[in-house]
């Protein structure tokens, strides 16, 4: 079983930068692709980014290429949401999850995903 724990949300202006966290628990994280998932009032939950298990190949949305990078640090169990140039439309709960089986590809599907943190706040103000 997998535990992940999100971090560094918060309120800042339009145009400015957050970078989230998300620890992880358990021996095998460095085996798992990554992902982050954001869900704004009144939408579902999307997909933002994710990460392969070596950290070699990353994947966006649209809506987010070019302004967020993902990365991860398997010696610390952890993955990052680097967000740049934050516009209001970025406001949302941000949320990490695994995909198993072990070495398996990234995906962008939700429903591919098995353990989900509780998520972090992200609001860009105008």
């Amino acid at each position: 079983q997998v535990q992940l724990v999100e971090s560094g949300g918060g309120l800042v202006q339009a145009g400015g930068s957050l970078r989230l966290s998300c620890a992880a628990s358990g021996r095998t994280f460095s085996t798992y692709a990554m992902g982050w998932f954001r869900q704004a009032p009144g939408k579902e939950r999307e997909f933002v980014s994710a990460i392969d298990w070596t950290g070699s190949r990353t994947y966006y949305a649209d809506s987010v290429k070019g302004r967020f990078t993902i990365t991860r640090d398997n010696a610390k169990k952890t993955v990052y949401l680097q967000m740049n140039s934050l516009k209001v439309e970025d406001t949302a709960v941000y949320s990490c999850a695994v995909k198993r089986p072990a070495f398996s590809a990234i995906s962008t599907a939700r429903n591919e995903y098995d353990y989900w943190g509780q998520g972090t706040q992200v609001t860009v103000s105008s």
